[in-house]
């Protein structure tokens, strides 16, 4: 469990580290932070169990963002730890509009792997609005399986 909050603080600090590219602009974290665990049988009685979380990191004026992730694999046999490993970083994604503004962002991943996810390790969808107009823009973005994402976005009527 200490390892845990130990990287769970590290992804935190990721995070803040990136507070000196908001001079003028303002960053917003995603509300919709989840974790997935898995585990695995290896050979001689080692237990391996892997989490992964992430979180999006938006600006609030341009409407570009960052999706972060932090992973952590613990190895153990019945009686010790044997091996940790972490991993994590954020990747730069483009904008949602194409002017700048005063923008609200939310983001939802689906599970890694599984019925959910036809091509691979799953998609995530945006969503995202003008909060000084009515104006929303969702997008939904899949991985193609051929080493591409497929990224799709529409404005929202009102009827």
């Amino acid at each position: 469990m200490y390892q845990v909050a130990k990287i769970c603080s590290a992804a935190a600090l990721s995070l803040v580290t990136l507070a000196p590219l908001a001079e003028a602009d303002e960053y917003k974290l995603s509300h919709n932070q989840r974790i997935s665990c898995s585990r695995g049988l290896a050979p001689g009685k080692l237990n391996t169990a892997t989490c992964r979380s992430y979180t999006y990191l938006f600006n609030a004026k341009t409407s570009e963002y960052f999706r972060c992730q932090v992973s952590l694999a613990l190895t153990r046999d019945n009686k010790e730890v044997i091996n940790v490993q972490t991993d994590g970083g954020c990747t730069k994604k483009p904008r949602i509009f194409e002017t700048d503004g005063n923008y609200d962002f939310d983001a939802t991943e689906t599970e890694p792997p599984n019925t959910n996810s036809f091509f691979g390790p799953g998609g995530y969808s945006v969503w995202a609005a003008d909060v000084t107009t009515q104006k929303i823009r969702g997008c939904i973005i899949i991985s193609s399986g051929l080493g591409s994402d497929i990224s799709k976005c529409m404005d929202m009527t009102f009827n």
